[in-house]
């Protein structure tokens, strides 16, 4: 059972349809934006209350379901009118996709460059693989392999730091990077709490069984998925909070792929908008990883880039504020001709 009261999103609407529904009464904005939400799904204590429309919501759940209803703070400053695209700079020998391939600081370093010619806002950059089985880095390694690539692609954008290790986020955060991104919802290490709080940094937290990528594939079972992840990353915001770190400065990432099936990967993307309830942004990264390969019938991580870009869209609509993804020039031109679609205009 997962105690307490979610309000679930459900009747998603857009473009016009939404404008005369939110004028209406009919709907309420997700997460203040232009996406609007018509009905919702109450769950109290693990039980699900059933679906019905937000007028008919119960007046004991209206401050939850105005909450849905508001924008989030804009993270790390960045904007909050559409949904953002995160470049993956992954300087590590063995990343299930592009390992090697940038492990050179130089090569690093210019890849970063032309995804934010492609149009990227943020980089992430990390030097440890967390593909399924991966082997542990130390801190040290860790911090080597990516300390000169932060030093310099800070200076043209905002950097994350992809890591579990609260020593390689100090070294990255005082090397210019400005967000902290941990698979271990800042789990792994002890001091990493601590650490993000002092420094002010945002902060991403991410669900995944366990804190160590090669075990976690073991532990992929849940009775509900969607409802355990939002639960892990609703408990995870809590603690983050009475730490010292306020909600506008995290964000939440459901984790596809680790430590999930396929069918859990598409649970959790079909029910994404269930995570905006928890009044932070969401992060979502699907990019070339195996479910997608397994659906399209692609082996090479390398050519779903088709499957990756249709993943990345689906969770947009859902919800999702940043996308985080190898191919950056295919993923914001999709962003930009779906956003003209969904509105029936050009950008003005």
């Amino acid at each position: 059972m997962i105690p307490g009261r979610f309000i679930e999103p459900l009747g998603l609407v857009t473009g016009p349809v939404a404008f005369h529904a939110l004028r209406e009464g009919f709907a309420l904005p997700l997460q203040g934006g232009d996406t609007a939400f018509a009905f919702v799904r109450l769950i109290e204590d693990g039980e699900d209350l059933g679906v019905g429309p937000v007028r008919d919501v119960p007046e004991d759940w209206q401050e939850a379901l105005q909450a849905l209803a508001q924008r989030p703070a804009p993270f790390a400053g960045l904007p909050t009118d559409r949904p953002l695209v995160m470049g993956i700079v992954n300087v590590t020998p063995d990343s299930f996709s592009d390992g090697g391939r940038h492990f050179d600081a130089r090569e690093a370093i210019a890849a970063g460059h032309a995804m934010l010619e492609a149009g990227a806002d943020i980089l992430d950059i990390g030097g440890e693989s967390t593909r399924p089985g991966s082997a542990t880095v130390t801190a040290e390694e860790e911090i080597a392999r990516i300390l000169p690539v932060v030093r310099d692609l800070a200076k043209a954008a905002p950097v994350s730091v992809d890591t579990r290790n609260a020593a390689t986020m100090r070294a990255a955060l005082d090397a210019g990077a400005e967000i902290v991104n941990d698979i271990s919802a800042l789990r792994h290490d002890a001091e990493a709490m601590a650490l993000v709080a002092q420094s002010e940094a945002p902060v991403i937290l991410m669900h995944m069984p366990g804190d160590d990528p090669a075990t976690m594939q073991a532990l992929a079972d849940y009775d509900d998925v969607a409802l355990e992840v939002a639960g892990f990353l609703r408990d995870r915001v809590a603690a983050c909070e009475a730490a010292g770190i306020p909600r506008g400065r995290i964000a939440v990432d459901p984790g596809i792929g680790f430590g999930k099936t396929m069918a859990h990967n598409l649970a959790l993307i079909e029910r994404l908008p269930l995570l905006t309830a928890l009044g932070c942004r969401v992060v979502l990264g699907v990019s070339r990883k195996r479910f997608i390969g397994t659906l399209s019938g692609v082996e090479e991580a390398a050519r779903r880039v088709p499957g990756s870009v249709a993943a990345a869209l689906a969770g947009a609509a859902r919800g999702a504020s940043v996308l985080r993804v190898h191919d950056v020039a295919e993923t914001v031109q999709a962003l930009a001709v779906w956003q003209a679609c969904l509105a029936g205009r050009a950008p003005e």
